[in-house]
C-alpha cells in the first residue's frame, strides 16, 4: 500500500431512491432510507434516514421531510448532498494525523441523462468526494450476484427499485441492451394507497402502504403459501375518525396488476431488441431478479409465465447493487465500464 493508499478511503454508495446503502472496507456500515427531515425556517438537517423516515407524515409545519431522490436520480441537489455527508459521518472511518481524501463509485439508473448524472458528481464532491466513479444499477447488481460481466454471454439483470425498474442485457464488460422505466417500488406504493382510497375511502401513508407492500404484496392472486391477511390503519375519509379495514394479497395483487403488466411490457421489449445470439445465451440462463420489487411474492413466477423463460430471484436482492458496486470499488482501474 502506497502514501496515497492509505491517505485515501474509498466508499461504495448505492444511492437509492427508496435507501441508500455504503459499502466500506468489504461491509454494508450504511443502510438507511433516502429521507432527510429539515426544520424550514433554518434549513437545518434534524435527522437523517430511519429516524426522518419516522417522522415522516408526522411532523409538525415547522419540520418537513424531503426524499432527495426521484425516479432515480437527484431531485433536490442541496437535500441529496446534506444527506450523503450526513451518512459518510456515520461510516467509523480511520483516524489519521491528515484528513482523508474520499474515494466514491456510485451507481446510477442506466437511462440517466448527462445532466442528471453532473448532479451525481457534483453531490458526491460537495460531500467530501475527491475521487468519483459511476457505475451503471444492472451491471452493479449483475456483478453482485456474481455474474462474470467481462465474459462472452448474455445475461438479462431486472433491478426493481424504488423509483426504476432497470433492465439491462449484460455482454464483454457492457450494456447491450437497457430499459428503464419510472415504474418501481414507489409506484407500487401509490398503487396502493389509491386503492385503499378508492376500495374503503380511507387514507393512509407511506410507511402504511410499505407495511401493506410487505405484509401482504403480491404479483398473482393465486399463491402456493398465501400470506395471512393484513389490518390496515388509516383516516377515514368520510368523517375523519382512524379507521381499520382488514385487505388480503389478492386485493393487493389487483391493486399492483398495472404497473406489474407496465414491467412485464418493459421486458418484453428488452427482450424483443436483444441479438439473437445473446438471445440464445438468455434462453439457457434465464432472467434475474434483483432489487427490493424483486421480492414480491409471485413476481418471479408471473415474469416466468409471460416470458416463457426461468426467472431466479437473487440471495439478498436488496443488496445485489450495493454488493456490486462495492467490487467495482475495488477494480476501478480494471473495470472499462465505470465513468469518471
Amino acid at each position: 500500500m502506497g502514501f496515497f493508499d492509505f491517505m485515501t478511503e474509498a466508499i461504495a454508495i448505492d444511492l437509492g431512491t427508496a435507501n441508500t446503502l455504503i459499502i466500506h472496507n468489504d461491509k454494508v456500515v450504511v443502510d438507511e432510507p433516502s429521507i432527510v427531515a429539515k426544520e424550514l425556517r433554518s434549513d437545518e438537517v434534524i435527522a437523517i434516514g430511519k429516524r426522518a423516515r419516522q417522522m415522516h407524515g408526522k411532523a409538525h409545519k415547522g419540520i418537513t421531510t424531503i426524499r432527495p431522490l426521484k425516479d432515480g436520480v437527484i431531485a433536490d441537489f442541496h437535500s441529496a448532498e446534506q444527506m450523503i455527508r450526513g451518512f459518510i459521518k456515520m461510516i467509523n472511518r480511520k483516524k489519521t494525523l491528515f484528513p482523508q481524501a474520499l474515494k466514491m463509485v456510485i451507481c446510477i439508473p442506466s437511462g440517466i441523462t448527462e445532466v442528471e448524472k453532473r448532479a451525481v458528481m457534483d453531490s458526491a464532491e460537495h460531500a467530501g468526494a475527491k475521487e468519483v466513479w459511476l457505475i451503471h444499477e444492472p451491471m452493479a447488481a449483475a456483478i453482485g450476484i456474481g455474474i462474470d460481466v467481462m465474459e462472452p454471454e448474455g445475461n438479462m439483470v431486472i433491478d426493481i427499485g424504488g423509483g426504476t425498474t432497470e433492465i439491462a442485457v449484460i455482454s464483454l464488460g457492457g450494456i447491450v441492451t437497457d430499459k428503464s422505466i419510472k415504474v418501481a417500488g414507489d409506484e407500487f406504493t401509490n398503487n396502493i394507497k389509491n386503492y385503499m382510497k378508492t376500495r374503503y375511502n380511507i387514507a393512509i401513508g407511506d410507511n402504511m402502504a410499505e407495511k401493506i407492500k410487505i405484509n401482504v404484496g403480491s404479483a398473482l392472486t393465486e399463491l402456493d403459501d398465501p400470506p395471512p391477511n393484513f389490518a390496515v390503519h388509516g383516516r377515514d375519509l368520510m368523517n375523519g375518525i382512524p379507521k381499520e379495514v382488514v385487505v388480503t394479497y389478492k386485493e393487493i395483487a389487483n391493486a399492483l396488476n398495472n404497473s406489474i403488466e407496465a414491467i412485464e411490457a418493459a421486458i418484453m421489449n428488452a427482450l424483443f431488441t436483444t441479438p439473437p445470439a445473446l438471445s440464445a445465451d438468455i434462453y439457457n440462463t434465464g432472467l434475474y431478479l434483483t432489487g427490493g420489487g424483486g421480492m414480491l411474492r409471485g413476481l418471479d413466477k408471473r415474469i416466468s409465465q409471460k416470458t416463457k423463460l426461468p426467472v431466479y430471484v437473487a440471495e439478498d436482492p436488496l443488496r445485489a447493487v450495493a454488493r456490486g458496486t462495492g467490487i467495482a470499488l475495488k477494480n476501478t482501474s480494471g473495470f472499462s465500464f465505470l465513468i469518471q
